[in-house]
């Protein structure tokens, strides 16, 4: 490759002659626009007649040459270029490769007050409305009138059943034994270790059970309808659905809630067994408790009352993990990252709906003496 210049009244013409493939033999273009600037030349002109073979190399110098005279008021003339090689420099220069972040101007107080206000107000009306539909979906359920598939509805009940079966019995178990381990530490200290049984027992029927399931729940099933349904949302085939007149409760919602809501009571009572075996085996092997005096404990401190309040716990957190994951499903954006962002805020807002129900339905519970 060769690589002349002239220079004639203020202007410079480059000669390139042979092939540039993979060369470095010319020279910096930021010296030379600086050479440029000293002599007083302000125009740079090609000629390209005898250039032969060219690969990336000659577009990446004459792009940075370009760029460095266009910032140094030089007129860097491609048009004696050849055409595809003008189209690509030309097409990089348009491309804005570090775009200015923007300035956003920061709200008064009471602006900005506002603004978070309306979000806030919108997007509990937005989930109003999307309650309101769930209930009315339910309602045709319940009258066979849903447009909805058996396979869906199994499915679902398929995911959320005995595949749940393994992390719900090893962390309800570890729940049952570090609660045994708890209780113990007080309760020796009054020779009382005996009552670890029905602490036990107590703790993982009323709360500690359905409580830990629903978390776990959250976590797992709650956050696969969130991706799942997002993903649908990405794929556009939510709108396919709305564009065939398919009501999207129906026929996503609909078969998620009521497997979850199905599947929560039982997997529950597995995991207030699992917890109370978990409190057994620290009172047995380390209290020194006797099987039989601690299964008599525990037998004692079973009621009714705790049983059915643990299970309409469980219930009422179905509900709360299917709706969430179901709702940020279906407003979810229409970009890979916007799935990820609504799984998770599926998994926040489950969790935290669930202890603002915990803590409203243990006040009616004590009102009402249950």
């Amino acid at each position: 490759m060769q690589f002349e210049q002239t220079a004639e009244n203020n202007k410079v013409t480059i000669t390139l002659r042979g092939d540039y493939i993979a060369c470095n033999n010319a020279p910096s273009p930021a010296h030379f626009i600086a050479d440029l600037k000293e002599k007083n030349i302000n125009k740079v002109v090609f000629s390209a007649k005898e250039l032969g073979a060219w690969d990336s190399s000659l577009v990446v110098f004459l792009f940075y040459l370009a760029k460095l005279g266009n910032a140094a008021d030089i007129d860097i003339n491609l048009k004696t270029l050849p055409k595809n090689l003008e189209r690509l420099i030309n097409l990089a220069l348009k491309v804005d490769r570090k775009p200015q972040s923007k300035h956003l101007s920061r709200l008064p107080f009471l602006e900005s007050l506002g603004e978070h206000t309306l979000v806030i107000i919108e997007a509990s009306l937005k989930s109003i409305r999307f309650v309101k539909g769930i209930l009315k979906s339910f309602v045709r359920f319940c009258k066979s009138k849903a447009i909805m598939r058996k396979v869906d509805f199994l499915f679902a009940l398929e995911d959320c059943t005995y595949k749940a079966v393994g992390i719900v019995s090893l962390v309800s178990f570890m729940v049952g034994l570090i609660l045994a381990f708890v209780g113990a530490i007080q309760l020796k200290a009054f020779g009382a270790q005996i009552y670890v049984a029905s602490l036990v027992a107590i703790g993982m029927l009323r709360i500690m059970g359905a409580i830990m399931m629903g978390i776990i729940m959250a976590g797992r099933t709650g956050a696969s309808y969130a991706a799942t349904i997002g993903t649908m949302q990405v794929n556009e085939e939510i709108d396919a659905l709305k564009t065939m007149g398919i009501p999207i409760s129906d026929f996503l919602v609909i078969p998620r809630i009521t497997s979850l809501i199905i599947a929560m009571p039982f997997l529950t009572i597995l995991a207030d067994i699992m917890g109370i075996l978990g409190g057994a085996a620290v009172g047995i092997t380390i209290l020194g408790i006797s099987p039989q005096e601690y299964w008599q404990y525990t037998r004692d401190a079973l009621a009714f009352n705790d049983f059915f309040v643990g299970l309409f716990y469980s219930i009422v957190y179905g509900f709360i993990i299917a709706a969430c994951g179901c709702y940020y499903g279906i407003n979810c954006g229409r970009d890979a990252d916007s799935v990820g962002i609504a799984t998770t805020r599926a998994v926040v807002s489950a969790i935290v709906w669930m202890i603002v129900a915990t803590g409203i339905l243990t006040v009616i519970f004590e009102v009402l003496g249950i």
